[in-house]
């Protein structure tokens, strides 16, 4: 069971938002990579990142910071935000970004999403990002009438690495992972399942080292882990024991 440390991108600093909402951001760094090399120091072994101008862009925004987070680590990056066509997938993982996150496209082109998957096994993964169960697209900006599962399902034989699935009411809360949402995909698809949005304490690591999480490829934490509520040391070793104390 992993454990993602977070770092979202916007005009090149790391920050957080409140559900996506670009307007309440908390600047948290203004150098990404020394808060990767912060990171790996810790312990994590594998980051999230997110271009959060990308998102909105449709294309990569935040190329420079992403660049230097690669240049100052060791550790494999996912990376999402703005990656809507074969040549920006090639592009990121060309650069050394071991998996990328297509989240709009995956609606809007689902064909262009099993090409990606087939051309670099492994390394290609979907974000599904939910509003009352609804698919949201664009940054989050627009909610799509497509269903979290229904998306899903699309690429259960797509050859797709992974799901990252946010429950944008959580995202930024601090008010706990949504798990009966994020379990119950997990439940019905194949595909390994990352939950996202709202990790909040020791509590939301317990769950994710129980049994009741036991199909979920791991979790995502941000703002619990910048502002001081969640022990990372503490989680990864709760995590590496098996949730045994």
């Amino acid at each position: 069971m992993r454990l993602f440390p977070a770092i979202d991108l916007k005009e090149g600093r790391c920050v957080r938002l409140k559900q996506g909402d670009m307007n309440q951001a908390t600047v948290y760094s203004d150098d990404p990579a020394a808060q990767a090399r912060a990171f790996e120091a810790l312990g994590f072994d594998y980051l999230h990142v997110v271009d959060l101008d990308g998102a909105f862009a449709g294309k990569p925004v935040n190329a420079a910071a992403v660049e230097a987070i690669r240049r100052a680590t060791r550790f494999p990056v996912q990376l999402g935000g703005g990656i809507r066509d074969m040549k920006t997938v090639e592009g990121w993982l060309g650069k050394g970004v071991t998996r990328v996150i297509i989240g709009t496209a995956a609606v809007r082109d689902p064909d262009f999403v099993r090409a990606a998957a087939k051309a670099f096994p492994g390394q290609v993964a979907v974000g599904i990002d939910a509003r009352d169960g609804w698919v949201a697209v664009e940054g989050w900006a627009e909610t799509s009438t497509l269903a979290a599962e229904d998306l899903a399902r699309r690429f259960e034989d797509a050859g797709v690495a992974a799901i990252v699935y946010t429950n944008i009411a959580r995202d930024g809360m601090l008010s706990g992972i949504d798990w009966d949402g994020t379990i119950g995909l997990a439940d019905a698809v194949a595909i390994p399942v990352i939950a996202s949005g709202g990790l909040a304490s020791m509590d939301d690591v317990r769950t994710l080292a129980s049994p009741r999480a036991a199909k979920l490829a791991g979790a995502i934490t941000g703002k619990a882990l910048y502002d001081g509520r969640l022990d990372p040391r503490e989680a990864l070793d709760l995590l590496k024991a098996g949730g045994r104390p």
